[in-house]
């Protein structure tokens, strides 16, 4: 098991800094599904997860939700290319299931300027939900230009391209049980 205290790694020629342990992460995981059960007793929520990069902090979320709820998938990218945005937001179909009236939690591994969530936010509301609320493992808070606040967010860390737990580079590195920061990049 690797600890704070680990300078660094190497890992197919990038370096990569640990952030946070895979221990930290359950503990805060589980928090979070304490306080969406709690917040949404007696309602059956549905989780929309941006796929790919949620799909880890998804799965362990809706373990640690107490209350009955559904699951649904959205593709969204704003990273296809590496560790640069790209100018267009690619937003896949509608979910097949029905989120009318319903309250729905849009799950991301990570919102940085939230271009991304706006994009999927917007896309969700020509369904008609009930109401919509974003559940976040990390928020770059010094990169976001939300026009709305987060609700849910595990860690906000700052402005650095992070990977593991289901958040990749060039899809590399979804598999670590830890979340990393790239501090340095194949040249």
């Amino acid at each position: 098991m690797m600890t704070k205290t680990a300078p660094e790694m190497s890992l197919d020629r990038h370096k990569i800094d640990l952030l946070y342990r895979r221990d930290e992460i359950e503990v805060r995981v589980q928090e979070l599904g304490e306080q969406i059960s709690k917040d949404y007793a007696g309602t059956t929520p549905v989780l929309v997860g941006a796929l790919k990069g949620c799909f880890v902090f998804m799965a362990d979320l809706a373990r640690a939700i107490s209350i009955p709820l559904e699951l649904e998938f959205i593709s969204a990218a704003s990273y296809r290319n590496g560790a640069e945005q790209d100018d267009t937001i690619a937003v896949g179909p509608a979910p097949t299931l029905s989120i009318k009236g319903r309250d729905v939690l849009f799950v991301e591994g990570v919102v940085d300027s939230g271009r991304t969530a706006e994009a999927v936010i917007q896309r969700l509301k020509i369904d008609e939900p009930n109401s919509i609320e974003i559940v976040t493992l990390l928020h770059k808070t010094h990169s976001s230009k939300l026009s709305f606040p987060l609700k849910y967010v595990g860690y906000e860390i700052e402005d650095l391209f992070v990977v593991g737990y289901g958040l990749d580079y060039s899809q590399l590195y979804r598999n670590l049980n830890f979340i990393g920061h790239v501090r340095e990049f194949e040249k």
